[in-house]
């Protein structure tokens, strides 16, 4: 009798010294948490909710490649010496594929990566799913619905609900939520995590982002579920599942809540005509800051988020707005072990001499606000639609690229009404420019670093920023980045107001490049580590 073995997913991979090359371009950082003001009931919940976060790692896992798992077991339990360097890199970026290298696999399956991860079926093209779309308009909110994935059974194209797709992992997870919504003495987050439990099984998320929304007086900050759609290349229709656990700064989230009263003055401020002003995505703007605990799933691979905007869905915008987290205990981390480096090497010393992390992180949340305000829902021929689904797979880069420029374009003016410094006015430019390339060592085709690189090759084009040959740095124009930045902000704006879809193509195609001048001094920076790791203090907790 004879066992047939199955045949190896790993065909080889990058040489190991390159690997632990790009290993070391993370630094790592314990991430500790004071949990000395939850009461007994909150540090329970607290455990609890990250339990069910390492589920959303599960399903993360599984929507960014279908061999993941296969190549993760065999880095396991394989006796090849390199395999536990391949196997640390590998959890970093949730999958074989390099995120800090354009996506290119550094362990080889054969394949690249799928432009629609495991969204869709692999060998699918754009054409066909949009060939498909159109002979089956009555199946379209459910085919480009962020919530299902999309399987090939014979010529149809079937979309498959995530509460089906992923039942093994979010049923526990469900309850989890439910434990922790008994544990905790806050009202509205449990009403939250009961909700957020019933989407995990509904496939229907509306209710408990409302209820996200609502939340109050709560020590205990905490989003869980599919949300971000960078990981689908071929549409960005598809969310990714993510989680944040952070608990809440008070004093800092006060001192930011005033900035809420101003959401109407920024839209009304928009550099662009009256009609396509958005007044309607709702004037609740709940500004918290936090200090991050856990995280997990999307938000976890690669490069670290520093702040967040949601919910994505516009119906929840326009009832109740949008809530900014800013993760302040990670962003000073970047800024103290990567931002001030690089500046240190890139910035001409009069603007070196102006940056501060104040401005930095003033900037962050002003970045978050805009991605609440101008166009959502618009209307193109005739037809209601969204910006998202207009633009495709171009929506994410112009987005961030907006978030950065309009909250560039919007700060002096809070400024002038004493939301923040007047000094920090004069500090943000430099700051801003400072920090442009800490983003793009993140790579241009990721959304971030792509808007990023859209900046500031826009902004030389202006004469806003400009490049000291002799030096080798950057300098801001101080007579030149306001009308810059204001050009720009109007020129994207424009672009999502229309849903034009082929402008921003070329408009991508244009400014989203490595100029000499970037190159230059992105050489300067390779000792310099691109991201932080976390190492997360709490999962000792779990353990013990």
């Amino acid at each position: 009798m004879s066992c047939q073995q199955r045949e190896p997913i790993i065909k080889d991979y990058r040489d190991v010294a390159q690997v632990k090359s790009q290993l070391e371009k993370f630094t790592p950082v314990e991430i500790d948490y004071d949990d000395s003001a939850l009461s007994e009931g909150n540090k329970k919940a607290l455990l609890k909710i990250v339990e069910a976060s390492k589920l959303m790692d599960e399903i993360f896992l599984r929507q960014v490649y279908s061999k993941n798992v296969a190549i993760l077991q065999e880095l396991s339990t394989g006796r090849k010496p390199d395999y536990p360097i391949l196997k640390e890199y590998f959890t970093i970026n949730f999958g074989p594929f390099d995120r800090l290298d354009e996506d290119k696999p550094f362990i080889n399956t054969g394949e690249p990566k799928p432009e629609g991860a495991n969204f869709y079926p692999e060998d699918m093209t754009k054409e066909e799913f949009e060939k498909y779309l159109e002979a089956h308009k009555d199946q379209d909110s459910l085919l480009t619905g962020y919530f299902t994935i999309i399987r090939r059974e014979g010529d149809k194209l079937v979309p498959i609900p995530y509460s089906d797709a992923y039942r093994v992992f979010l049923e526990p997870a469900a309850q989890l939520l439910k434990e922790a919504a008994q544990l905790t003495d806050n009202a509205s987050l449990s009403t939250y995590l009961n909700s957020r439990a019933e989407a995990f099984l509904s496939n229907d998320y509306f209710q408990s982002d409302m209820d996200w929304m609502d939340l109050n007086d709560h020590d205990i900050e905490v989003v869980i579920g599919p949300y971000e759609v960078y990981e689908d290349g071929l549409f960005n229709y598809k969310a990714s599942f993510e989680s944040f656990v952070t608990l809440v700064d008070r004093e800092d989230s006060k001192r930011l809540q005033k900035l809420g009263q101003y959401l109407n003055d920024l839209e009304r401020r928009l550099p662009i005509p009256e009609a396509h002003k958005n007044y309607n995505r709702g004037n609740s703007s709940p500004i918290v800051v936090v200090n991050e605990v856990f995280t997990a799933g999307d938000t976890k691979a690669g490069v670290q988020t520093i702040a967040f905007n949601l919910p994505n869905d516009e119906r929840v915008r326009e009832a109740k707005g949008s809530k900014k987290v800013l993760l302040k205990n990670v962003s000073r981390a970047k800024y103290e072990k990567i931002s001030k480096r690089i500046m240190e090497r890139v910035l001409d010393e009069k603007d070196l001499r102006k940056a501060s992390f104040e401005a930095f992180f003033y900037h962050v949340l002003l970045h978050e606000m805009v991605h609440g305000i101008g166009p959502g829902n618009i209307v193109k021929d005739g037809k209601k639609t969204t910006v998202a689904r207009e633009l495709k797979e171009t929506y994410s880069t112009l987005e961030e690229a907006k978030a950065d420029i309009v909250g560039l374009y919007q700060f002096p003016y809070l400024a002038s009404k004493g939301v923040f410094d007047k000094k920090l006015a004069d500090e943000v430019y430099a700051s801003f420019v400072g920090g442009i390339f800490r983003s793009i060592r993140f790579g241009i085709d990721e959304a971030h670093g792509g808007g990023n690189a859209i900046i500031l090759n826009y902004l030389m084009e202006k004469g806003g920023v400009e490049f000291d040959a002799q030096s080798e740095r950057f300098r801001v124009n101080d007579a030149r980045i306001a009308g810059a930045v204001k050009a720009l902000s109007r020129d994207i704006l424009m672009i999502q107001a229309k849903g034009d879809y082929q402008g921003a193509k070329a408009f991508i195609a244009k400014y989203r490049k490595l100029s000499p001048e970037l190159k230059t001094v992105l050489g300067k920076l390779t000792d310099i580590p691109v991201d932080i790791r976390p190492i997360y203090a709490v999962e000792k907790h779990l353990a013990n």
